[in-house]
């Protein structure tokens, strides 16, 4: 498609214009830029990749960040670790830059409001972004490449229905963008098809689904139901079209289960079943490369936590598979992607 611009795209970035009569410029820090208002063929941003990062959380408070290639299987590898010990970190990227946002870093309930980032190509420790607008745990994070959103989550007061809102590529404390449909604490899935930012369950929010348009700020509105109770998730799988959300809590108090729910994230409606783990679990890490996702860890009993790595093809419907190990047995991590 083409699309009029009036903003400046960094040259080599996915997103650059690849025809028309924008020029080429160079900015105060000699990064070069292209500027103009011309109609160009666009290529939309990227905010996944083949390298997939997991801050792997619980039960503990631990710093240790994994990553595995998501185009293979095997077991994962670690990365480095994050600047603040928690778990119930958010998670985002712009396919460079991945942040990490959030999170709870002690057992008297401390709730974090800081964003650390990596570059996903080079493992190494986390460095600090900026801060949350508040101190938040186990809410959920997502892209469209240039912005990253971080969403609900348990604070001091309570569920919260916060939106945050980041440019990645700059550092810097969180800006408010407003409000999810209800206040939803204990792990909610998140996609994003780099248009919608979606928000799907959640505990006090259990079936609802709701989107927003990343570029702008405002509200959440409807977009319809998941198909049962889910909580205590973290993440999605996604394509450019498809949304996958499980590995959840249901309504029986202590319940896990196996299903995974499906949407069409360009359209709105209620979600359909899609397919099954082969390991009942909730409080999974889900993340994806835009093609295959990933279910990571979580657990199905009181002590028991895994360190199995489950994987999908988003836009097949069908069963989990195995993919390898974690480095621990862990639950509530945050996953995204980039190389």
């Amino acid at each position: 498609m083409t699309r009029k611009i009036n903003n400046s795209y960094a040259l080599g970035q996915s997103n650059a214009p690849t025809t028309g009569g924008d020029m080429l410029k160079t900015r105060i820090d000699g990064t070069l830029v292209w500027e103009g208002v011309e109609d160009y063929t666009f290529v939309p941003r990227i905010w996944y990749g083949d390298r997939g990062v997991i801050a792997i959380g619980g039960p503990s408070y631990v710093n240790n960040i994994d990553y595995i290639t998501i185009t293979t299987t095997g077991n994962a590898t670690d990365f480095g670790d994050l600047t603040v010990a928690r778990n119930q970190a958010s998670a985002c990227s712009d396919g460079s830059t991945a942040c990490f946002a959030g999170g709870r870093a002690g057992a008297s309930g401390q709730y974090n409001a800081t964003i650390d980032y990596i570059t996903i190509a080079t493992p190494g420790n986390a460095t600090d972004f900026g801060d949350l607008s508040v101190g938040r745990q186990a809410g959920s994070g997502l892209s469209d490449g240039t912005r990253g959103l971080f969403a609900a989550g348990n604070a001091a007061s309570g569920a919260s229905n916060v939106i945050d809102y980041i440019t990645i590529a700059t550092t810097g404390n969180a800006t408010d963008f407003g409000d999810l449909t209800v206040s939803v604490g204990n792990g909610l899935g998140s996609a994003s098809n780099g248009t919608r930012g979606i928000w799907a369950g959640g505990w006090n929010n259990e079936v609802t689904i709701g989107y927003v348009i990343i570029d702008t700020t405002g509200n959440a509105v409807d977009f319809g139901d998941l198909t049962q109770w889910r909580y205590s998730m973290y993440g999605g799988c996604t394509s450019s079209t498809r949304a996958v959300f499980g590995a959840s809590e249901t309504a029986s108090a202590g319940g896990y289960d196996n299903t995974l729910d499906y949407i069409t994230m360009a359209t709105t409606g209620n979600a359909a079943d899609f397919g099954d783990l082969s390991v009942a679990r909730y409080g999974a890490g889900l993340g994806s490369n835009n093609t295959r996702g990933v279910i990571a860890g979580g657990y199905n009993s009181v002590t028991t936590y895994l360190n199995a790595i489950e994987y999908i093809t988003v836009d097949s419907l069908g069963n989990g598979a195995d993919f390898g190990d974690l480095t621990a047995s862990v639950n509530a991590s945050g996953v995204t992607s980039g190389d």
